[in-house]
């Protein structure tokens, strides 16, 4: 029995009446190389030849944490083309340096588009235009329209990496009605833990259709590359102790530079390299650090790293994981800020003992063995920000352990990518 469409209806009505702030949305996150129209499902551009699989990543970290996936899909399929989809201007970035990085026989096989807004309308153009063999959602990215237009078109759904934190999950569940309808046209959903399949569940979603296979974030290739760039950059600078706060969001910095502050009277050498999330905050952060009068270098306007300079602003895209292996100690951001923390995996990979503020809620799942391990470390102040860094910079035989400890964990944790194009792998034709 099918679900009732007045939750879908009734979303959409909603959508319609949000539609000026949806517009702005539009206009805000345009990249010149791409047409606005893209966000109603029209101009799309050329796309690789059919049979396509289309998979869809929110934005930056999404797309960074679906690349193993992206190759296994190049990979496993290879009669198929692969549709990379993203809703913001930074993924987009991302997306087509992912591509570039491709040789020229998959470049060819791999694209990227803007996912249209979730209007009836444009979801229903949007599957028409691509005609996708199967439809893959990455984590929490759930559509009403767009799922519901793939379903109408014959078109299978898939959500790997499924994860709801309480929180976001607290949140759907003032929606239910909308979750169920919208869950029960899932064809199948790969779930990274057993509570975040539960959440699922407790939603709407069939228990016949949820599998657990783990987190794909484990599945994270060779970090050989940026290990080799980030010791060039260390021996440019002169060997410093050196420590990276990556993904920083709005009201962290100043947090930051005030640890960085207190972390320079034990080691007056001491070098910050500060690297916002999102690139619309760049100048406003470059703006902060010259105010309170810090020695700054800026990584887009490749000024030298002195030895006087006491921030480095790693103001580009792409470039993270070559800057986190720059450093001796990480601090991963949106989490000293209640916005739930980012992907701590990235400087783990590299053999980096890891920092965090305590709101790391969409990363419970990787944080427990990392932390059992000794490589993450939660702080809840500047101070202890400040006492911890300066507690691996006097000790490095023991941040050579922590992060040998956590390319531990992620080695045994491997496996979800597997289990996870088996159940793909179900749902083609091929």
């Amino acid at each position: 029995m099918s679900s009732p469409a007045w939750p879908r209806l009734a979303y959409s009505a909603a959508l319609y009446a949000l539609s000026p702030l949806i517009g702005w949305r539009i206009w805000r996150e345009q990249v010149p190389t791409y047409s606005r129209l893209q966000r109603l499902g029209l101009r799309l551009q050329p796309l690789p030849p059919a049979p396509r699989i289309w998979l869809h990543c929110a934005s930056v970290g999404e797309v960074r944490a679906a690349r193993p996936l992206i190759e296994g899909l190049l990979a496993g399929f290879p009669a198929h083309s692969l549709l990379l989809t993203t809703m913001t201007a930074t993924g987009a970035g991302q997306a087509q340096a992912l591509i570039s990085e491709h040789p020229p026989a998959d470049q060819a096989r791999l694209s990227h588009r803007f996912l249209p807004l979730d209007f009836p309308g444009a979801s229903k153009r949007f599957v028409r235009c691509v005609e996708p063999e199967l439809a893959i959602l990455f984590e929490t990215e759930l559509w009403p329209n767009l799922i519901h237009a793939c379903r109408q078109q014959g078109v299978s759904v898939a959500v790997v990496n499924g994860r709801l934190s309480p929180r976001a999950f607290k949140r759907y569940q003032r929606l239910r009605p909308l979750m169920a309808s919208t869950l029960d046209e899932i064809s199948w959903l790969a779930a990274k833990s057993s509570a975040d399949a539960e959440r699922f569940n407790t939603l709407g979603c069939s228990t016949d259709i949820t599998r657990v296979v783990g987190s794909l974030k484990f599945e994270i290739a060779s970090q050989n590359k940026p290990l080799e760039e980030g010791e060039h950059l260390l021996q440019a600078w002169g060997e410093r102790p050196v420590w990276v706060a990556g993904s920083t969001r709005d009201g962290e910095e100043a947090l930051l530079l005030n640890a960085h502050r207190q972390l320079l009277n034990r080691f007056p050498d001491a070098l910050l390299v500060l690297v916002p999330r999102h690139p619309q905050r760049f100048d406003a952060v470059a703006k902060l650090c010259q105010t309170e009068g810090w020695i700054l270098s800026r990584r887009s306007q490749q000024q030298s790293v002195a030895a006087q300079t006491q921030v480095y602003l790693g103001d580009t895209l792409g470039e993270l994981a070559m800057l986190y292996a720059a450093g001796r100690v990480a601090f991963v951001g949106g989490s000293l800020v209640a916005l739930g923390g980012h992907n701590i995996l990235e400087p783990a990979a590299l053999g980096r003992p890891v920092l965090s503020g305590s709101s790391i809620e969409n990363f419970a799942d990787v944080a427990e063995p990392l932390q059992a391990a000794g490589t993450l470390t939660l702080v809840d102040t500047t101070e202890a920000l400040a006492d911890a860094v300066a507690d691996y910079f006097a000790n490095p035989e023991r941040a050579q352990r922590a992060g040998q400890a956590g390319r531990a964990v992620i080695e045994a944790h491997r496996g979800a990518l597997d289990r996870t194009l088996t159940g793909l792998a179900s749902l083609l034709s091929c």
